[in-house]
Parts: C-alpha cells; sequence; structure tokens
C-alpha cells in the first residue's frame, strides 16, 4: 500500500517492531509489534487488532521480561 504521508514515494511494508509508551509514569517497550512501515520515511500503521492486544498487554502489565536504562536528554 502506498504511504498515505502527502508527497512520499514509500511504500508500507510488513514488518516487527519495538512500540514504545509511557503507562502510569513508566516508560514501557513492547517488542514484537507487527506493524506496517513506510519504506521511504519510516511512518508506522498499527492495526485495531494490534492496538488493542498493546492495550491488554498494558492492562495486565506485570513483571517486565527484561529491563534496559533509560537517560534523559539534557
Amino acid at each position: 500500500m502506498k504511504c498515505s504521508i502527502q508527497d512520499c514515494p514509500g511504500q508500507y511494508e510488513e514488518k516487527k517492531m519495538a512500540h514504545t509508551v509511557r503507562h502510569h509514569g513508566h516508560l514501557v517497550v513492547i517488542d514484537g509489534v507487527p506493524a506496517e512501515v513506510c519504506s521511504a520515511c519510516g511512518d508506522v500503521l498499527l492495526k485495531p487488532e494490534t492496538v488493542r492486544r498493546i492495550e491488554a498487554i498494558l492492562r495486565a502489565a506485570g513483571e517486565p521480561d527484561r529491563t534496559a536504562p533509560v537517560y534523559e536528554y539534557a
């Protein structure tokens, strides 16, 4: 599918990505999220069922599978 960003010549390609979100004041990264990503500009589209699954993961969030350092840009 052609990218929805005006004048972008790219096409959306199915990929797995890391999705980052703030949840209850914490930075959460969900790895392996299926998404449509533009080959030219990097625009990301998530299907409604993917968004619902991310929301379910956040609602049921327990201990993370792994942790990573987070640095503040100053």
